[in-house]
């Protein structure tokens, strides 16, 4: 990535700093076109790369129980839908709260020297994942207690993304940040699609075959606990700081008397939200209304664990598209189309859901009847993820857009990604709310207030961002 034309040189600060170590980069001008023709971009390519690694492997963790819940019934543990949907959501909601103290940790700290913190912090939720699977008579409330400690692999993408923002010069953040924020994203797929795999629960339609020995959700812990170790020596190997990358805490708290700040909030729990919300519940959710083990070994109707990774993937793929198209059309004119895709698919969703029958005594003959409906269900999801993934990669165009330095659309990303994360809570528990009896009743509730927040959102892009431009006109040069 080389800018076409270069701009003129701006003069690196006369004071700056002298660190101890060389990782310390004191003379950073991504805007300065013979800079970044001549180190600027392989430095920066070179950072975005390993810190997309450390970020995927803090989505797996932080989504580790979305996929596990489902097997902790093979593993010989007795929880109820309202149960499993709320651990899966808990740690949806420490991840959310812990972005915002990791969006400040990069200019306090050095993006280099986060990345390794917060990748060595993976080893907590891993070892307590460990301990909780492996002990037979582990309560509710533990596994709570080590779900939450999973949170801390929402914080990594915080602060990936603020890292990652200062590297970049304006014209190539949509690229940069959708591409470093696809490969966290698809951490979630590959830990619901090797997840099964590695703890034997399942194979890989018939290419690998499942565990003659029965489930063992530990390994999941050793595996992920090992890559954490390998992120921190790459970061500590590869990676730089910046540091041209400063802000004080009371600077960057300044954003949230922006109104842009709440409205793009606003926004991101619908796409970013929608997408850690569905990704965390899906594997549930086609447990429950398609799926029942008998007869065994292969049980009756759609084994969730084939199809629970997809959604993910395709949310994850798109989200690099969402930003490309952003930096090409405008980010506010694709959020929008985004979030038309998105009531148009909520709503077929809805549909499918209303030709099930459903199935709280885990009949067979039931879970037969709703497998021929599961492939509509399963293309509108995608299509659902789809749109998430686009909005996802737009909205986050639009945000540098809407502040006048790095350091402030640094931070307003920190907030509006912590926002935008308590969807990921929000979501699962919609899914089988405590006071809703049946879980498809309470998914089908669920979907039509989706579809309704969907077009608040999309009025809302429309009215602030579109129809009255004059709203962010002379705040910045580069358009929304």
């Amino acid at each position: 990535m080389t800018l076409s034309t270069p701009v003129e040189a701006t003069t690196p600060p006369e004071a700056a700093p002298r660190r101890r170590t060389r990782r310390w980069i004191d003379d950073w001008r991504p805007e300065d076109g013979s800079f970044w023709a001549a180190t600027g971009a392989r430095t920066a390519r070179r950072n975005l790369l390993w810190s997309i690694f450390a970020e995927h492997l803090g989505f797996s963790v932080w989504m580790i129980w979305s996929v596990s819940a489902a097997f902790l019934a093979a593993a010989g543990f007795d929880f109820t839908p309202q149960q499993l949907f709320f651990l899966v959501a808990i740690p949806s909601l420490v991840g959310a709260l812990l972005r915002l103290p990791y969006t400040f940790a990069v200019p306090a700290f050095g993006g280099r020297n986060w990345t390794i913190f917060s990748a060595l912090a993976l080893l907590v939720p891993t070892a307590g994942y460990a301990v909780a699977v492996t002990h037979p008579g582990t309560p509710y409330w533990a596994f709570c207690v080590f779900a939450a400690f999973a949170g801390v692999g929402g914080g990594n993408f915080a602060s990936s993304m603020t890292n990652i923002n200062f590297f970049y010069p304006a014209r190539l953040k949509g690229t940069a940040l959708g591409l470093n924020a696809a490969g966290g994203n698809l951490g979630v797929a590959l830990v619901q699609l090797l997840l099964p795999v590695i703890v034997g629960g399942a194979g890989i339609f018939g290419l690998v075959q499942a565990s003659a020995g029965g489930v063992h959700l530990e390994r999941a812990a050793y595996v992920y606990a090992g890559l954490a170790v390998v992120a921190a020596v790459a970061a500590y190997l590869f990676m730089d700081n910046l540091g041209t990358a400063k802000s004080s805490p009371r600077a960057q708290l300044a954003i949230v008397r922006n109104p842009h700040t709440w409205v793009m909030s606003f926004l991101y729990i619908g796409t970013f939200g929608s997408f850690m919300g569905f990704s965390s519940a899906m594997p549930l959710l086609i447990k429950l209304n398609f799926w029942v083990p008998a007869p065994a070994p292969l049980g009756t109707g759609i084994y969730f664990a084939y199809f629970a990774f997809l959604g993910a993937l395709v949310g994850s793929a798109t989200r690099p598209l969402g930003g490309w198209l952003a930096d090409r059309l405008g980010g506010a004119r694709v959020t929008l189309a985004a979030f038309g895709g998105l009531v148009v698919a909520t709503l077929a969703v809805l549909w499918t859901l209303t030709q099930l029958t459903a199935n709280p005594t885990a009949d067979p003959a039931i879970a037969s009847a709703n497998e021929g409906r599961f492939w509509w269900f399963l293309g509108f999801f995608l299509l659902v993820f789809a749109a998430t993934g686009i909005g996802n990669g737009s909205t986050y165009k639009m945000i540098p857009s809407l502040y006048e330095t790095p350091a402030q659309s640094s931070a307003a990303l920190g907030v509006i990604g912590a926002v935008g994360a308590l969807g990921g809570f929000l979501i699962p528990i919609a899914f089988n709310s405590p006071w809703v009896h049946s879980p498809l009743a309470a998914t089908k509730g669920a979907f039509v207030v989706f579809a309704g927040y969907y077009i608040v959102c999309g009025a809302v892009t429309y009215a602030c961002y579109l129809r009255r431009p004059a709203l962010v006109a002379g705040l910045v040069d580069s358009p929304v």
